[in-house]
């Protein structure tokens, strides 16, 4: 389980000294922790995966903010950690398998036409939760509904 994998690399950064890492990991774990608390759930690895996504989409956005103001040093932490978070998520799926699971998600909820956006994004999002940028995803969907 993902929750355990987190919390091995935990102790191998503490053994390691490496206070970068560890910061960054004692981040996420407080986000799952936060999460399990305020739903009063355990989190499984969909939900740690979401945070993960949650957490590295931070991480791009303060990395954009730091570069408009000429703060590298706080480009490169960021960076280390986006980098760090990024291994937790599974491979990324290619342009070509992305393609082929919009197209069996249209033929599925048999949509036509940009209104039926919602279904198709219904379908996908629990496929490719993890696997793919789903800003992206949203994109190719929209302009395959829109031409077809």
């Amino acid at each position: 389980m993902l929750k355990e994998r987190i919390q091995e690399d935990m102790k191998n950064a503490m053994r390691a000294r490496d206070a970068a890492s560890l910061g960054a990991i004692r981040l996420l774990q407080a986000a799952i922790k936060q999460k399990e608390v305020d739903e009063r759930i355990v989190a499984d690895d969909a939900a740690v995966l979401a945070i993960v996504e949650k957490l590295i989409k931070q991480r791009k956005d303060s990395i954009a903010q730091f570069e408009q103001a000429g703060r590298q040093d706080l480009v490169d932490k960021e960076k280390a950690e986006l980098a760090l978070l990024s291994g937790y998520l599974p491979r990324q799926m290619s342009e070509a398998e992305v393609t082929a699971a919009i197209d069996a998600a249209i033929a599925e909820s048999g949509a036509t036409g940009a209104q039926a956006m919602g279904k198709v994004m219904a379908v996908l999002k629990p496929k490719l939760a993890g696997r793919a940028d789903m800003s992206k995803v949203s994109g190719l969907v929209k302009a395959r509904l829109a031409g077809g």
